[in-house]
């Protein structure tokens, strides 16, 4: 299988076995059946679809990635004033949702450390990552 997401030869070593995951390949094929309408942000879910599945998993993806491997989830700011959201673990920077920006380049910088407790303070935006978790851990 091709992989296109930024980072893809990255590998870091899995801290938590209980996702019984061992690479962030692994990993991606994994969110790949899990990804849906529902775990899109609000404000992208009409440009949603199967052929574009990473666009708006951002956050939620790279902080269960986090809850796997461990290392920092850090953001890219956007010209809508969004934040895009990516990991580095060990050294290595990953970008599991990378694909959303077809051939735009991202500059991954590591300037923008994100918190969690910001990141999920939005009640929906947890909700979905608890539902990407359990569908992950029940997959």
């Amino acid at each position: 299988m091709n992989y296109y997401f930024y980072g893809n030869t990255a590998r870091p070593s899995a801290k938590n076995k209980e996702y019984k995951v061992d690479s962030i390949r692994e990993l991606y094929d994994r969110l790949s059946g899990i990804w849906c309408e529902y775990t899109c942000t609000p404000r992208l879910r009409d440009k949603w679809s199967q052929d574009n599945k990473t666009l708006g998993q951002c956050s939620i993806t790279a902080f269960l990635a986090q809850d796997i491997f461990g290392g920092k989830v850090y953001g890219i700011l956007q010209e809508n004033g969004g934040i895009h959201c990516y990991n580095e673990v060990d050294g290595e920077i990953f970008d599991l949702t990378s694909e959303q920006f077809g051939q735009e380049k991202l500059i991954y910088d590591k300037q923008n450390e994100q918190d969690r407790a910001v990141q999920f303070a939005k009640q929906e935006k947890y909700e979905r990552y608890l539902y990407l978790k359990e569908k992950l851990l029940n997959s």
